[in-house]
């Protein structure tokens, strides 16, 4: 159990998964870890006082590390570790590092020689995809494609003769013109599963084929 009280943590980088919508998704390791971290390097802080708050857990240690700022972020991040103290990393939701900011400060810490220790939870991809129906042993997460509808095509003529599942990631002002690159490029009749707001209170996950998803996704 939570015990909400601040505890004194090894010397360390904490790679903090967080809840990718519902608030209850995230689990007791990550708020004694948010609870006792000497700083807590956030995405948006604005987003993480949220979720701090929601759980009774003081703000006052956040610090912004965000794709616009990661260098220099993680130059004072590896400050901190070389001071002895301990850090914890958020995004805005899930796993850092992972189609989100994080990577470049993990590779500058582990550089440096210190510790990084991965504090699980919710991933979007694995949520959606155990809901899917698609009895998946093997997949491939290839997380945003390009923003360009040229750029977005070549990169899927890479996939067309991949054997597993592919799940990507897509911001949704780009998802109909990326449904329509996916149908261009594998077909009409490749299944197609489209997972939204996942664990929040207007969640859908659709499955259909390529050729239904365009007429789906402009008539819902």
């Amino acid at each position: 159990m939570h015990s909400g009280q601040k505890q004194k943590l090894e010397c360390a980088l904490y790679v903090v998964a967080t809840p990718i919508g519902n608030l209850r998704d995230i689990s007791l390791r990550a708020l004694d870890v948010l609870t006792s971290a000497d700083t807590i390097a956030a995405e948006d802080t604005r987003n993480t006082s949220h979720l701090l708050s929601h759980y009774g857990i003081s703000a006052n240690r956040l610090s912004a590390l965000h794709q616009h700022n990661e260098r220099g972020a993680a130059e004072k991040v590896v400050g901190l570790l070389q001071q002895g103290q301990s850090v914890a990393l958020v995004t805005d939701a899930g796993t850092p590092a992972v189609s989100d900011p994080g990577a470049l400060l993990v590779e500058m810490v582990r550089a440096a020689g210190f510790r990084i220790i991965p504090i699980p939870g919710a991933s979007a991809a694995v949520a959606a995809l155990s809901a899917s129906g698609l009895g998946a042993p093997h997949f491939l997460f290839y997380g945003f494609l390009p923003n360009k509808s040229a750029a977005r095509r070549a990169a899927l003529q890479t996939l067309i003769e991949h054997p597993y599942t592919l799940v990507f990631y897509e911001a949704p002002h780009r998802i109909v013109e990326s449904v329509a690159d996916l149908k261009a490029v594998f077909g009409d009749e490749r299944e197609i599963v489209l997972a939204r707001e996942v664990t929040k209170l207007f969640e859908s996950i659709h499955r259909c084929r390529l050729g239904e998803a365009l007429v789906w996704l402009n008539s819902d």
